[in-house]
């Protein structure tokens, strides 16, 4: 798929790795709708990226208000290519914590927005993009782009919920694949590791190095952007599908 001029949804856009792939997106000439909870932080990402990139406020887990989003964008824009799910949550809570057992309510909060969420993203979204009338030379309607994380496969101490969320979330990769390629659409799943987003930096800089040293090469944190120039080689290499590619610098968790 060739980025420039083609249509793309990314959610948790405002910051972190939402926000380098839009930024990438929008540098590579293509329109991007902009997902967020957060407005401030949405509105300025909105204003830095020009006139071709708009903001939503938007919940994924809301069935009615994401209906209503992806009519609205046929209505203005008349076709979608590409969505990039990034938006998720990552809370830590042992099941038997030192005062309490972990709460049901935080386990199904995070399986609501990072696996219902994306799923609630995608099936809206693959309805707008098989209406897409493919052009000369063209060979897919859209591509969809998922994030996991490497706590699919290897989660910590603390992190049953997040590691479950994600697994669903590599489980759904396949089958999605499978399904949609009589649509032409593909479907893909990134699973980053220790990324340098807003909540590792507010770390001290002893604990960033630290964590940066446990990955084998790069021995350093992974750049947003590195996130979101795989993003841009997904789509335009029309021969990935139905797989989950780790961004991890060959780092294998530890138990904590």
């Amino acid at each position: 798929m060739k980025i420039q001029g083609k249509v793309f949804v990314i959610t948790g856009a405002a910051s972190g790795l939402g926000a380098a792939t839009a930024t990438y997106l929008a540098g590579q000439n293509a329109k991007v709708i902009l997902v967020d909870m957060n407005q401030e932080l949405g509105l300025k990402m909105q204003q830095r990226l020009g006139p071709d990139a708009l903001f939503v406020q938007l919940d994924v887990t809301d069935e009615h208000a994401v209906k209503v989003f992806f009519e609205n964008i046929e209505q203005q824009y008349g076709q979608l290519n590409g969505l990039v799910n990034c938006a998720g949550i990552a809370p830590s809570a042992k099941v038997l914590g030192r005062d309490a057992i972990h709460e049901l309510t935080l386990f199904q909060k995070v399986l609501n927005i990072n696996v219902s969420g994306t799923f609630n993203m995608i099936r809206f979204a693959v309805s707008l993009m098989a209406k897409y009338a493919l052009q000369a030379g063209e060979e897919e309607r859209g591509v969809i782009i998922n994030t996991a994380s490497v706590a699919a496969f290897e989660g910590q101490i603390g992190q049953t919920a997040y590691a479950a969320s994600k697994g669903a979330v590599v489980a759904m990769t396949l089958p999605l694949a499978r399904e949609l390629a009589r649509e032409a659409i593909r479907v893909m799943t990134i699973a980053p590791g220790i990324m340098e987003t807003p909540m590792l930096q507010a770390m001290p800089q002893n604990v960033q190095d630290a964590l940066g040293q446990m990955v084998p090469f790069p021995p350093r944190l992974a750049k947003p952007e590195e996130f979101a120039h795989l993003v841009g080689h997904i789509f335009e290499n029309s021969y990935l599908n139905g797989e989950v590619i780790r961004l991890d610098g060959a780092i294998r968790m530890q138990p904590k």
